[in-house]
């Protein structure tokens, strides 16, 4: 295996709903979830079931054809949408097989729709480790040592007074997230996402929302921008596949039409196999989307009980401690995985299925930390 992610801390064997084993046969309360992925947690009997109808049918097929599952998969998203405000609005979607590639579709959208324009991205966000995806990511450590990148990315603090300051008519896009998960969970102020929605119609740019890790009903609505602004393109992934390689970007109204053949491609993107799955992760997680919200508020409660500031939302959550690094380990030792993004923060993740009374270990062991 190449270095890139450093020395496991596990050798994982297998898992089983909100757990996992290692190779010793120890067991881990899984809060972290692949990063917000397995969104079902393991072994669920949803996705076993779609994995095998599906391979006994066809795996891959290549986008010179479609297929039933990928068609039924996009009619759930735009479902998704109706649900979420965007009633009556037309939609098309690419499948992709990750994040990164998502964003990096929005981008080449954002470039077919205004030709040699400005693309604007926020300080602390992150969408990507392409070439495309780094262009548009704030993080310098894991930035220059690739650049020259494209030089057509502003970054900017998510502030008005900042966008306001660089929005013009040879802006082609503005990227965000709704949350930034890599900062640490730090939430866009409302105030932002509107103002950054009203600009992108005056000056004609396409706002893109990177719902990648907070999409699937990841904070108790299937899209984390719901009820505050509208977007011309999503991306998501992570969720939506439960632990299936998906992604998917999706283009409302005119930005759908964006793309003509040859525009972009992808060899595996929307495969039946994964479009499958992810339709039936779709079934299953809208049932939870009430549980999500209501086990995040009191997860969230019982967090601010022990002194700790949380922010986030359903699911999502994020609070400081002195050294995170030093809590993760501590709280792996005690067989509890989590993930520290940056050197104070705690970020959670755990699967949907989660529950109070599985949550307990966790809270007592915060309880004795505090």
């Amino acid at each position: 295996m190449m270095n890139a992610f450093g020395a496991p801390r596990l050798a994982i064997d297998y898992g089983d709903g909100v757990y996992l084993w290692d190779e010793n046969g120890t067991r881990y309360l899984d809060l972290l979830a692949g990063i917000a992925v397995n969104a079902l947690g393991y072994r669920h009997p949803a996705i076993i079931t779609a994995l095998n109808e599906q391979a006994h049918k066809a795996m891959h097929v290549s986008n010179f054809f479609t297929s039933s599952a990928q068609l039924e998969l996009a009619g759930k998203i735009q479902d998704m949408l109706s649900e979420e405000g965007y009633v009556g609005a037309s939609a098309r979607i690419f499948f992709c097989n990750s994040g990164t590639e998502a964003n990096e579709a929005a981008i080449k959208m954002a470039l077919l729709h205004k030709p040699k324009g400005k693309i604007i991205a926020l300080k602390g966000g992150f969408h990507g480790r392409t070439l495309g995806a780094l262009a548009i990511t704030h993080k310098p450590a894991i930035r220059e040592p690739f650049e020259p990148l494209a030089g057509n990315v502003i970054f900017i603090e998510p502030s008005v007074e900042a966008l306001e300051s660089v929005v013009d008519d040879d802006v082609a896009a503005i990227f965000v997230e709704t949350i930034q998960g890599e900062a640490g969970i730090v939430p866009v102020s409302e105030e932002f996402l509107r103002r950054a929605r009203g600009l992108a119609e005056r000056y004609h740019a396409l706002f893109v929302v990177d719902e990648v890790q907070t999409g699937a009903g990841r904070t108790g609505r299937w899209f984390a921008h719901s009820g505050v602004v509208k977007a011309d393109v999503i991306t998501m992934a992570k969720g939506l596949g439960g632990g299936i390689p998906i992604g998917a970007v999706i283009g409302i109204e005119k930005a759908g039409r964006l793309m003509s053949p040859g525009s972009h491609g992808t060899t595996f993107g929307g495969n039946p196999l994964a479009c499958a799955v992810a339709s039936a992760v779709v079934d299953e997680v809208k049932n939870l989307l009430g549980h999500v919200r209501a086990t995040g508020e009191w997860l969230r409660g019982e967090l601010t009980q022990l002194g700790y500031d949380t922010r986030g939302a359903g699911l999502l959550i994020g609070f400081d401690v002195n050294d995170s690094a030093a809590y993760q380990e501590e709280l792996l030792q005690r067989g509890i995985i989590v993930n520290a993004p940056n050197a104070q923060t705690i970020r959670l993740a755990p699967p949907l299925t989660i529950t109070k009374e599985e949550l307990t270990v966790f809270l007592d062991a915060m309880r004795e930390l505090s």
